[in-house]
């Protein structure tokens, strides 16, 4: 009848009677691939003796398959998005309201720990984005002043400078990424870049500084 053996768990199944290498599965439940031999003389006494179980039929696979898109399933899946997408909305609140910046830090430190896209406010920025960008493709001329407006406007609306300063320098530099695509100036796609980081960056700055002078006048 022969056998199936695993030379990487040293490890071997005998096949019965009605069983073919073609009916039972190809890999061995410690995922080593099963060959076949006639005798087990090659084979060391001490190798242990495993079953090896039957292929899944279609219909099996099938109905796996049908079970991860069942009710239940989805329904989870659903609630599970849910949650992310309010606990994110959530946070987004809050981003702005944490102490990542106070006087008494050193300001290169501060910037060090901005290094990341993990305050970043989609809400806000996106639109922006979208507003600066359509200005560049289809506004030429004075009007594209009002991208500079809009980054400090973005940078004006968190409470901490440096936050503010970093959304509107991602804002920045995609809008005026996606602005230098869709007008077609590919050469001028590198520098246009960076003046999008430079502009974001700056007018975000500025408008975190009117926020705080505003801020302190209140006081």
């Amino acid at each position: 009848m022969g056998y199936l053996i695993c030379s990487k768990c040293k490890s071997y199944h005998e096949l019965q009677s009605g069983e073919s290498p073609r009916n039972l599965r190809d890999h061995c439940p410690c995922g080593g691939k099963l060959r076949y031999v006639e005798n087990l003389d090659i084979v060391d006494p001490r190798w242990m003796q495993i079953i090896i179980p039957l292929k899944r039929t279609k219909g099996e696979v099938l109905r796996e398959k049908i079970g991860v898109f069942s009710l239940e399933n989805l329904k989870t899946r659903l609630n599970d998005f849910w949650n992310k997408c309010r606990y994110r909305l959530q946070s987004a609140q809050n981003w702005d309201n944490h102490t990542y910046y106070d006087t008494g830090m050193n300001p290169l430190n501060a910037i060090k720990n901005e290094l990341n896209l993990g305050n970043i406010r989609w809400t806000l920025v996106i639109p922006v984005i979208v507003a600066i960008t359509l200005i560049l493709t289809f506004v030429p001329g004075i009007l594209t002043l009002l991208t500079f407006l809009l980054l400090v406007a973005l940078g004006y609306t968190f409470n901490n400078q440096i936050i503010g300063a970093k959304n509107a320098l991602i804002a920045g530099a995609i809008s005026f990424l996606l602005g230098s695509l869709f007008s077609g100036s590919f050469l001028l796609l590198i520098p246009y870049t960076l003046l999008g980081v430079i502009n974001g960056a700056v007018c975000g700055w500025i408008g975190g500084y009117l926020r705080n002078i505003r801020f302190q006048r209140r006081i």
